[in-house]
């Protein structure tokens, strides 16, 4: 993606100045993001998607006695002229490949922060109430209207007592009315509200996942925990990927010479400054931090669902001369160094260029291409087998 060309996608901004001015920092209203945006998906598509076992779906709704919420599946939904309800579908795009390829035109942004895309569908006046949301979203106005009143205020109190998190107090700033196609983007913590004007409101919701510090300081423990236990022989990594080298840290712990216990119950000091010291060898380096969060933000959502290749020809025999190879829309690759990752794994083998280009693009054209080592085609050829990549052949 060439980062310095304007995109109707951010209002004429390029991507470069998108991230410069407003990520993070303040809302966009972008009118016609997607000039004459046709959804791939129905509003009778989504009620019949949230029907499904395997798809996470809330429905919402507030009535005389206040806010309900409840868990899919739903067999049955509210009739759409009943007023003042929402059904959300999350993870979309992990079952409708035109959604996935929605979500990758926000690739601008690394992939390590893409989440996924969710759908609501809701009859007039529908909505989830005024709340605010710990992460960037991009508000893609799909089918009918949608209001949306919204506010950077800093009291941010929740009421108790709901399902819901529903703000206290709500003092909208601006107040905009989405057509289709137009586009409201939200730094977090902004506060938001919107509300269905009319039947057969849709909205996608296109959402960046934000770990907490504690979630990553976990993982770098985790992953430093597997090093240690590497080093005194008990296998197993860090979701399966053998861990890398750590300190030698085998030696047992020796107290000679120290005094006689006049008070047993009390921990040592001795046992305690071991401790410390053993924990300083642990080195809390970039390729610790790469190896936990490669494995970790490739893990495939609980949505994914992968189908076994099938006529895919075989790239260790024969490198077609034509055609591509395009990740599944479920499948998450990344790579940092010549370290590569895909769907929770360690690939065998080292991101190579071609590889990379794969990871950044999501396909590979094969013709005119030197083929990947033999090796590498071996893995490919896997990936293949487990549906994680498919063959697509050109005429």
């Amino acid at each position: 993606m060439n980062i310095d060309r304007p995109l109707a996608l951010l209002g004429g901004l390029t991507p470069g100045d998108f991230m410069r001015r407003h990520w993070q920092r303040k809302p966009l209203l972008v009118r016609q993001a997607i000039p004459g945006f046709r959804p791939s998906l129905s509003v009778d598509d989504i009620r019949r998607l949230v029907r499904r076992e395997e798809v996470e779906s809330r429905l919402v709704w507030r009535d005389g006695q206040g806010w309900h919420m409840k868990t899919g599946p739903f067999p049955r939904l509210p009739a759409a002229r009943r007023p003042g309800w929402t059904v959300l579908a999350q993870s979309v795009d992990a079952h409708d490949d035109a959604t996935a390829e929605l979500l990758h035109r926000f690739r601008f942004i690394s992939d390590a922060r893409l989440d996924d895309a969710m759908i609501s569908i809701a009859s007039d006046g529908g909505g989830v109430g005024p709340h605010f949301d710990s992460y960037d979203v991009f508000l893609l106005q799909a089918h009918g209207r949608r209001r949306w009143r919204i506010s950077a205020q800093r009291d941010l109190a929740l009421r108790e007592g709901l399902p819901l998190k529903i703000l206290r107090r709500f003092e909208p700033e601006h107040d905009y009315v989405l057509e289709p196609g137009d586009m409201l983007y939200l730094p977090p913590h902004i506060a938001h509200d919107g509300i269905a004007l009319g039947d057969g409101c849709m909205t996608i919701s296109i959402g960046f996942r934000a770990p907490t510090m504690a979630a990553l300081a976990r993982g770098m423990l985790d992953a430093a925990g597997d090093q240690l236990m590497a080093r005194i022989g008990e296998s197993g990594g860090l979701y399966g990927a053998s861990p890398l080298p750590g300190p030698a840290l085998d030696a047992t712990f020796t107290d000679r010479g120290v005094a006689a216990a006049g008070h047993p119950a009390q921990l040592p000091d001795s046992l305690l400054d071991a401790a410390l010291a053993a924990v300083r060898k642990v080195r809390f380096d970039k390729a610790l931090a790469a190896r936990f969060l490669g494995l970790w933000l490739t893990e495939p959502s609980p949505a994914a669902w992968f189908e076994p290749g099938a006529q895919a020809p075989c790239l260790a025999d024969a490198w077609p001369g034509r055609g591509a190879l395009a990740l599944d829309r479920c499948t998450r690759l990344m790579y940092r160094g010549k370290a590569l990752y895909i769907n929770g794994e360690l690939a065998p083998q080292p991101a190579g260029a071609a590889l990379r280009r794969l990871a950044d693009e999501r396909r590979l054209d094969c013709g005119g291409m030197r083929p990947p080592a033999l090796a590498q085609r071996h893995m490919l050829d896997g990936w293949l087998a487990e549906g994680w990549l498919h063959y697509r052949p050109r005429d």
